[in-house]
């Protein structure tokens, strides 16, 4: 788990938000903002978001897969070979 360290109060993403999104950009870590002492949000980078979001649809992907592959459904890895061998040469 990573350790938080940019904890920052609403109060100071008001007054700083153009220096929080400097500090995005050159840093990477997002920000977590607090409201009356409690965790309210997260601020990070487009970057990062979109990297997020990439992973997660992957491991769905790959979840999605597996499913399939524990209900017998799908092809073997040599039948997929073969099948992409006889799609290729009939391109041919």
């Amino acid at each position: 788990m990573q350790t938080v360290t940019n904890i920052k109060s609403i109060s100071y993403l008001k007054s700083h938000a153009a220096q929080i999104s400097e500090d995005l950009e050159i840093n990477g870590n997002p920000f977590f903002i607090t409201q009356n002492g409690d965790a309210t949000m997260v601020i990070e980078s487009v970057k990062r978001y979109q990297e997020k979001e990439s992973l997660i649809a992957a491991l769905k992907t790959m979840a999605l897969g597996e499913k399939d592959r524990l209900q017998g459904k799908g092809i073997s890895a040599a039948d997929s070979r073969a099948q992409l061998l006889t799609a290729r040469q009939s391109r041919k």
